[in-house]
């Protein structure tokens, strides 16, 4: 059955594997022996290997040891954890914040737990796996709306209009790179009275002038009593949070089962994460670097006259279209010490396959260059240019 299937997958260019890399994460990587420049990270600042996030990490272990032992509610909850959800309620300027081992255990576990049978869910056609899971799970009902198009979240709003509904979206979308239209939902939540809910997974540290995120970003912070974001992107480590009111973080403590049930983040990195959000306030020169060096990999690649999605963040997919071409493109950027992987269905629709770049703020301008250049060659040799 499984070598049936794999086959299968083969067959129709789908098939996954594994690649190994040498060394840390970066603007360049060593991979299969030699150095490549990697635009395929959420490492977006740099701060996987900042030295003070190391540190911070280095520190807990010798204290606290690799692991939380259990539930932070059996096992109690470690000072690691208690400074960062400080560090984030500070950061985001709400009252509480909650971590979690992962962004997909957030989005698992809160979303059932604001809503269940009776209710409605709205949620944006392309939001995250991890998203539509936890809507799935809520067994509450559940429907689609077009990709960031209030006009059809609105009909929907008002053919159940008497139902308790929560509207779910990413905030910036990580397959395409756009934004969610943050202050139209938040105007339609307000006047149908529905519950949103945010993933910032790739807006904190990112958007908004401080990098604070999409609702910084949007000026929304009045208007979105919470939300929930990673630790796994520009924060450079693993785990996720919810950030708001305290009574709303305290009930997510009792009633959210991905955090009731699972073992705690670990202490360092609960540690490292602090110390990124202290990066992140003492070096806005990141952000800005960030920036800068998406706008030069933005308009090289719009120069070569690549077909781009609406992008608006450092996530800039180049669309192909069908899934062996994708993988050819992969492959010739390989050839020239390029890293940026094809990304084909189910992750995205059929026909939309592409290759998903991102940059990041340690990206020189030599590695941009030779991206584009790179880019030129396989684009010219694949058909796409």
């Amino acid at each position: 059955m499984y070598a049936e299937r794999l086959h299968e997958l083969a067959q129709q260019h789908l098939l996954r594997q594994l690649k190994s890399v040498d060394s840390a994460t970066g603007p360049t990587i060593r991979f299969e022996g030699r150095e490549v420049v990697l635009l395929a990270s959420n490492d977006y600042l740099g701060l996987a290997t900042h030295p003070k996030p190391k540190q911070a990490a280095l520190q807990a272990v010798h204290q606290y040891g690799v692991g939380s032992g259990a539930s932070r509610l059996v096992s109690g909850n470690l000072p690691p954890h208690r400074e960062l959800e400080t560090a984030l309620a500070c950061f985001k300027r709400t009252e509480a914040a909650l971590a979690f081992g992962s962004g997909y255990l957030a989005n698992i576990g809160l979303i059932p737990s604001l809503i269940g049978p009776g209710g409605m869910i709205l949620a944006d056609r392309l939001c995250h796996a991890s998203l539509l899971d936890g809507c799935r799970l809520s067994r509450a009902e559940f429907r689609v709306y077009e990709h960031a198009d209030p006009s059809h979240l609105e009909a929907l709003l008002v053919r159940y209009a008497r139902r308790d509904t929560l509207i779910v979206t990413d905030g910036v979308f990580s397959m395409d790179g756009d934004l969610a239209p943050l202050p139209d939902l938040a105007a339609l939540a307000e006047r149908y009275g529905a519950h949103l809910y945010i993933d910032d997974a790739h807006g904190a540290g990112v958007m908004g002038q401080s990098g604070r995120g999409i609702i910084e970003h949007f000026h929304l912070e009045s208007r979105v009593p919470f939300h929930m974001g990673t630790l796994g992107k520009a924060l450079g480590g693993i785990g996720a949070y919810v950030v708001g009111p305290s009574d709303a973080i305290h009930y997510f403590v009792n009633n959210t089962r991905s955090f009731l049930f699972t073992t705690a983040l670990p202490p360092a990195s609960a540690a490292a994460a602090t110390a990124a959000l202290q990066v992140i306030q003492n070096e806005p020169e990141r952000l800005i670097r960030l920036w800068s060096n998406r706008e030069k990999l933005w308009s090289g690649l719009r120069r070569l006259g690549f077909r781009m999605t609406a992008s608006a963040s450092p996530i800039m997919p180049i669309l192909v279209g069908e899934a062996e071409k994708a993988n050819a493109m992969a492959e010739k950027l390989l050839t020239h010490s390029v890293y940026a992987p094809a990304i084909r269905p189910p992750t995205v629709p059929d026909g939309t396959s592409r290759i998903r770049v991102t940059v990041t703020s340690e990206h020189t301008s030599l590695h941009i260059d030779q991206a584009l250049a790179a880019f030129e060659h396989a684009g010219r040799t694949v058909g796409l240019i």
